[in-house]
């Protein structure tokens, strides 16, 4: 089974080292990719904010930059909330963590993008995912800069990347933590050995695939596909299963 869902990519050359760094979150003018194909790329990965009682997210001015946080991880903005409203309670009294698609926030973003006047978001890793993520980078020579880590694996014919079929289509998964690749690896160990020998886990930053999809023309960038955390997809799980008992 594994042997028929997997395969390697043509060497996806954007994807280097240069992917080690952190994404300026200026928007420009004018998109690779159509904005509702980045939108729809990134609309399935929920992300957590902290939102006002009118719903607009918290922003503090930092130098005068307007910043919001974005969390990956649901516990991370729980434990954020709860700590602002001990601090900070006449602001903490009137938020909450509020969930929304990557793909709202990237939306968000580029209409609150002018000349004038931009706000900057602040992605959140978990800190599970940092830590690994500077173990792989340094079992590899290299250093975590910050960013979201997103974890690949590489190796196979022409050093390419792994990629899935999923639905008759062939898709690139970057994961938000480095367990369920380092499973398949391991997978791969047994049912093509000779494979596994030359493959190796890399990290990119997720900032840096989103300049991506803003500054680049590639068709493989089309078949990236965002998995997340298992914490995130416990919450996508429960959110599906509150609906479906509403509904009935």
């Amino acid at each position: 089974m594994m042997k028929s869902l997997i395969r390697w990519s043509a060497t996806l050359s954007l994807l280097g080292s240069t992917l080690l760094g952190t994404w300026s979150a200026q928007m420009p003018k004018v998109l690779a990719l159509p904005e509702a194909e980045v939108i729809e790329l990134l609309q399935g990965v929920p992300v957590f904010t902290i939102t006002t009682e009118d719903g607009g997210p918290l922003i503090a001015n930092l130098e005068d930059q307007k910043v919001t946080q974005v969390f990956m991880s649901q516990e991370d903005a729980n434990r954020f909330l709860a700590q602002l409203q001990k601090n900070q309670p006449e602001i903490g009294s009137r938020v909450k963590v509020q969930p929304v698609s990557l793909g709202e926030i990237y939306r968000f973003a580029l209409a609150n993008n002018t000349e004038t006047e931009s706000l900057k978001f602040a992605y959140i890793p978990m800190q599970s995912a940092v830590e690994s993520a500077k173990k792989v980078l340094g079992d590899n020579g290299q250093q975590y800069q910050g960013g979201v880590p997103l974890f690949i694996l590489r190796g196979g014919p022409e050093n390419s990347i792994l990629t899935i079929e999923q639905n008759n289509q062939q898709v690139i998964p970057f994961f938000f933590e480095k367990a369920p690749i380092q499973a398949i690896a391991e997978r791969m160990k047994k049912d093509q050995p000779d494979i596994a020998a030359t493959m190796k886990i890399e990290v990119v930053a997720l900032e840096n695939i989103i300049g991506l999809l803003q500054t680049q023309d590639d068709a493989m960038l089309k078949q990236i596909q965002l998995v997340p955390s298992q914490e995130t997809m416990k919450f996508i799980q429960e959110a599906i299963e509150s609906q479906q008992s509403q509904g009935q």
